[in-house]
């Protein structure tokens, strides 16, 4: 009886080995064409905003890595939010509201 059991458990964690190792692995990525902006707090503790809001060469690798974090392929676009897209106002920002400005990076293939 023992054996018979044995066998069976035996059987069930080959057959659970073998149905694992089949399986095709799967990673969530973006379709390709499909595009995403996402904004960050200016103020978020990474020291990021310094490349970014100047489009400078650290900062296209530092939005590539966010890019592939979330991911993506490549970041499209980087830089200071225009302020249309996180208020939904077009009025002129006072040096402080400037300086509090959400980074933006858009995301593609």
């Amino acid at each position: 009886m023992r054996r018979a059991v044995a066998f069976v458990g035996l059987l069930g964690i080959a057959v659970a080995g073998i149905s694992l190792s089949i399986m095709p692995m799967s990673r969530p990525a973006a379709a390709p064409s499909e595009q995403r902006t996402f904004l960050i707090p200016a103020s978020d503790g990474y020291g990021v905003a310094d490349c970014i809001s100047t489009r400078s060469e650290c900062g296209k690798i530092v939005a590539n890595a966010w890019c592939e974090s979330q991911g993506f392929g490549k970041a499209v676009t980087f830089g200071i939010a225009d302020r249309a897209d996180f208020t939904g106002t077009v009025t002129k920002p006072t040096p402080a509201a400037a300086a509090e400005q959400p980074l933006s990076i858009t995301c593609g293939e």
